[in-house]
Parts: C-alpha cells; structure tokens; sequence
C-alpha cells in the first residue's frame, strides 16, 4: 500500500521505516531541510537501536522515500498517518497547533479517497475536530459543489513505542489499535497491519484517543507507586527489590515498572499525565489520583538530592560524579530526564559535576550548563566526592568497581536506579546508598 508520514520525529520516522519494512511503499514528510537531507543520505537523528540498518536497507530497495513537500506525500498516499508533535502548553493541555496545520495542508492537495490517521498522541475528539478541518479545506471544487463530493475518512492509531526498543516494539505488538468511523477505513488499517499478524483492537476514535493516554497515565501510576513503597522501605527497614519481586509474581500485578528509583522522565509520561489531568478536568472529574502521580514524581527526585546532601553534610565545592543522563537506557533522549533536575539542584548547592552517558551527552550539553562531559565512567569517577547512578545503562553493571573506586577520591556512590544492589560494594570498600533497600551499606 502507498502510505504517507506527515512528520519524521521519534514516532514518525520508527513508523515509517517499519512500515516499508513490512512491504510498504511509504513516503515520509518533514518540513526540516536538514533533516530530510540526513534521512535521504541514511543519518537518522535520533539514537534506536535497529533503525539505522532499516532505513539504509528500504531506502535501497526503494520502499522508503522523504520529502519536504505535502502536497507530493499527499497525492502519492492512500492512508496518510500524522505524526507531528503535541507539546503540552503550560495547563497541561495538549498543543494541536501542527496537528491542524497538517490536516489544513493534506485536504488542500487531496483530489481522491484518502484516509488521515492521527498517529500523534491526542485527547479525546481530536478526530472529529481533524475531520472537520480537513472538510473546510478541501480544494475549491468539493467545498463550493454539492454534485462534486470528495470522501475521506479519519481515524485513530494510537503509538505505544518505548525508546529504546521501538523497533522490536513495533514489529512484535502487544497490540494495535483503531478507531474509525467506518468498515473502509477498518479495512484499510487491517491491510496495513496484516503482515505483523496482531491482536487488533477496533473501536471508535474517541475509545482509540483515550487508550494512549489511559495507558501511559496507568504505567506512570505504577511507577509513582514503587517509589513510595520505596520510601517506606527506607523508613521500615525493608528491602523494596525483595517486595516488588513479591508483589510482581502476582499475575494480576506483574513485575514489570516495579523498579524503584529517581522518578519517571521522558516525552510520554510527563506529558500524557499532563494532557490525562486537563482531558478529565474538562469532562467535569478531577481526576487526582494523576494529580498525585506527578507530585510523587517530584518528590523522588527532591528526596535523592536530599539524601545525597545529608551524606555528604557540605556539597559545596564538592566535586560529583554522574554515571547516565538520559532518561532511560538505549536512548539519547534528555526529554524531562531526571538527571537534570538532580543536577542542576546540586549545582544550585555549589557541587562541581562531571558526567557520562554513552550517547546523551550531546543532548545534554545542550541542557545542562558547566558540567564536565567525560570520555568514560572511569574519567567521571577520577577524584569525585561521590557518584551518582541516575541512568541503567548495561555498560554499567560491567564497570570494574575496584577502578572505579581507585579513582574516587571519597567513595560513596548513590544508587539512583539500584544497578549494584547484588555487588557487596561495602565489601569493596563504598559507602552505598540505593532506593529504598532499608539498610545501608556503609
């Protein structure tokens, strides 16, 4: 099928890569020059394990194209997926200003049956409204005629692609789900997503609008929930790794975001919460229980600076270490990452900060001010008061602990994400701090 991505971002372009690769000729359109020129030259912009050799290999068999022009993804396609960005504005609520913008330029240039699949995360009854803008801006002929009449359908195809591992996310689904309006477009979206064999879940737009942000608000609740238990554990002497495993062998619970640690971050969760609050609000149900989650959110983080201020009694002039700044690991994504909250209130107590991240920091140095960006974990521990675990990287359960701590000049270490709470570091000689593991290791 002939398929259209309005928009190359994080979910644009892992879309429209895995599209061509399943059989798909798929354009993709981007009004950023320079990122076109990169895509068609195979440099993709942003860090997913997998996807580099993906484009390379449909850009070469000729599944895969990119543009900067509409109007030519437009004519080309059959099913046209937006995938531009929805920020939040200050309120929370989401900002569909490109989302518009898209559907006004598309039903400009349509002059056959397509069908316009929000891909972006949106609230409720964004579909109608896209629907009735692409009405109003259809070219003159279908506007002004009532003989000449022009279908299209909309519908919903919510994204649920975790960084990191988006490309075996979207080819193995846990499921895919639509909401249309009609069995056409049902149809279309079936054939689209035939060859990956998935569990479909039909329903109407507004029920497929709702999911992203159910689920992305749900996850965000389990992860606020393990780090109050956390502070719990701290407070009880109990070890939360030893709970969680407990709880998670549960069927109906699961172990998986029952990782205590520095808080959520990210482009998903803080802004889908966000959008989840005003969406509720608006509705006319307070809905609180998120209220909580974001506050919880915060405090995990401001209690990981405390911590590490009461350990270290004086942080000022004190030089800290920070191992992983990314949000989550295999990404280079800084969006909302807690490591710069963390930092930044440091640095505010007067602490000198050194960091690694294996492929953050560029990203970083465009956040954080007068860090020091080291080549390696190794470099970042050299004559540091402490060091601080703020992301999982795998490179770092690897680290020769005994270097490490050669190279410090105090060794305290604060676990943000509990990455060696099975090393017996007080045996090697660390003043350790994990979340929420009751006892400490001294």
């Amino acid at each position: 099928m002939n398929i259209a991505i309005i928009g190359s971002g994080y979910v644009g372009l892992v879309t429209g890569v895995c599209l061509a690769e399943i059989g798909h000729k798929v354009v993709c359109a981007d009004v950023d020059e320079k990122k076109i020129s990169k895509l068609k030259r195979g440099q993709i912009p942003i860090y997913e394990p997998g996807l580099e050799e993906l484009l390379e290999k449909n850009l070469k068999n000729k599944r895969l194209s990119f543009t900067t022009s509409i109007k030519e993804a437009t004519k080309k396609s059959t099913a046209i997926f937006i995938a531009v960005g929805t920020p939040s504005k200050k309120n929370g609520d989401a900002d569909l200003t490109y989302v518009e913008n898209v559907a006004q330029q598309v039903a400009a240039y349509m002059d056959d049956y397509k069908l316009v699949i929000e891909k972006s995360t949106v609230p409720a009854e964004t579909g109608k409204r896209v629907a009735r803008t692409i009405r109003m801006n259809l070219p003159p002929k279908y506007r002004k005629s009532n003989k000449k009449v022009l279908e299209f359908d909309v519908a919903s195809n919510p994204e649920f692609l975790r960084e990191g591992s988006a490309v075996e996310d979207f080819m193995n689904p846990d499921r895919v789900v639509v909401g249309v309006e009609s069995k056409k477009a049902e149809e279309i979206l079936r054939e689209i997503y035939k060859p990956l064999k998935p569990h479909m879940v039909v329903t109407n737009i507004d029920s497929a609008e709702l999911i992203k942000h159910a689920s992305n608000s749900f996850l965000a609740t389990k992860i606020s929930f393990i780090n109050s238990l956390s502070q719990v554990c701290d407070r009880l002497g109990a070890d939360v790794l030893k709970v969680a495993e407990g709880m998670g062998l549960d069927k109906r619970i699961g172990r998986a975001f029952l990782n205590a640690g520095i808080g959520y971050g990210g482009s998903c969760f803080p802004k889908d919460v966000d959008a989840f609050v005003r969406i509720s609000e608006k509705a006319g149900y307070p809905f609180d229980l998120l209220k909580e989650v974001r506050r919880i959110n915060e405090e995990q983080k401001a209690s990981f600076v405390k911590l590490v201020e009461d350990k270290l009694w004086i942080v000022k002039g004190k030089v800290v270490g920070v191992l992983g700044l990314a949000f989550k690991p295999d990404t280079d994504d800084m969006r909302s990452a807690p490591a710069i909250d963390i930092i930044e209130a440091l640095q505010r107590e007067g602490a000198k900060v050194k960091a690694y991240d294996p492929v953050a920091m560029a990203n970083a140095g465009k956040i954080l001010k007068k860090v020091t960006f080291c080549r390696d974990a190794y470099a970042t521990a050299k004559g540091c008061d402490c060091l601080l675990v703020l992301t999982e990287w795998e490179e770092f359960y690897k680290l020769n602990l005994k270097k490490i701590r050669s190279a410090m000049r105090q060794p305290v270490l604060f676990d943000g994400r509990n990455v060696f709470h099975d090393k017996n570091l007080a045996a090697l000689g660390f003043e350790y701090y994990g979340v929420g593991r009751g006892t400490i290791e001294k």
